[in-house]
């Protein structure tokens, strides 16, 4: 009996052995599929230029792939970029604070998302030797607006009101995107543009400029980034990627200027790294992006905004500030 028993158990663990022998190892775990690649095309309202360094720094850096973006550039006008976001037809462009209050006064959908700038970037500049010490010098000058439209034009309006001083006690000229030449060859007295580009560019020709930065004066939304409605709606997560590669490129560019410029470079035809003009013009930018929340607005600056379109008599109601922007997909 005791030998029966020992050849049944033998036979058993003959028969485990033989069953482990046989056994189909576990598959490998399977890959997570890559995820789909959104093809992004975002009108930016302006040439290429190192202005947009902390565009090109989320792309560069692989910012705008990991949230499955592949993101394109449209140097297109501003208000194009804002009637395709408007219409549904692309889901994102740059655009200033006025260009948001406009749209929605004729219906567009539109909602402001993220701020690039903190500061509205226009300034009214002339020559030091015209002797336009404070704005009340401005008195009987001549100054050449781009024209009676845009950020410019808002900037220039808010400027007067702070400052109590209207259109009448000025005499305007509408002279294009010519204010450097006007400004150089004395045509008008002081000229009305972008602190980041014509100032700099006349300290660059050999010409001292007196410049008052109306970002220091009025509290106008700037520019940022601008979405629809259905976009929020329908793509929250969309929309969430976009705000957060952008901030990620604006806190490099602030962290790192010099390594931004040299990312630049590869997207502005013609910059080079040791173009000191340039290089100027991006730590001007880096001045308007600073902030404390980076990618905030607030309502007053909104209100503040409108109102100073209601009495330009661009707008004819007042709104909710609410309804213009949203800070909820900040990090």
């Amino acid at each position: 009996m005791q030998q029966t028993s020992f050849v049944r158990c033998v036979g058993l663990v003959g028969v485990a052995l033989a069953l482990a022998s046989c056994t189909v190892p576990a598959p490998p775990p399977a890959t997570p599929p890559t995820p789909a690649v959104e093809q992004i095309r975002l009108p930016m309202g302006y040439i290429p230029n190192v202005q947009f360094a902390p565009f090109y720094v989320a792309v560069e850096r692989g910012y705008f792939a990991e949230e499955g973006i592949a993101l394109s550039f449209d140097y297109s006008f501003e208000t194009d970029g804002m009637k395709l976001v408007g219409a549904g037809e692309l889901p994102f462009t740059v655009a200033s604070g006025e260009q948001v209050v406009l749209a929605r006064a004729q219906g567009l959908p539109v909602k402001y998302i993220a701020a690039w700038y903190q500061k509205f970037p226009i300034a009214v500049f002339s020559l030091k030797e015209k002797g336009i010490a404070t704005p009340a010098d401005l008195r009987g000058k001549t100054v050449g607006l781009p024209g009676f439209f845009g950020a410019t034009y808002v900037g220039w309006r808010a400027f007067l009101k702070v400052n109590n001083l209207n259109e009448q006690d000025v005499n305007v000229r509408e002279i294009g995107f010519t204010q450097v030449a006007a400004v150089q060859q004395g045509q008008v007295d002081a000229a009305v543009g972008y602190i980041v580009n014509e100032p700099i560019v006349l300290e660059s020709n050999g010409y001292p400029v007196n410049v008052f930065f109306v970002g220091d004066a009025v509290n106008l939304v700037a520019n940022g980034l601008v979405t629809n409605e259905r976009t929020l709606n329908e793509r929250p997560a969309l929309a969430r990627g976009m705000v957060r590669a952008l901030l990620r490129g604006i806190q490099d560019t602030l962290r790192d200027p010099d390594a931004a410029l040299r990312i630049s470079a590869k997207f502005v035809e013609g910059l080079s790294p040791e173009d000191s003009v340039q290089r100027q013009v991006l730590l001007e930018t880096v001045k308007l992006m600073q902030a404390e929340q980076l990618g905030a607005s607030s309502a007053e600056a909104w209100d503040f905004t409108q109102r100073t379109l209601l009495e330009m008599g661009q707008i004819s109601a007042l709104r909710d500030p609410n309804e213009y922007f949203t800070n909820a997909l900040l990090p």
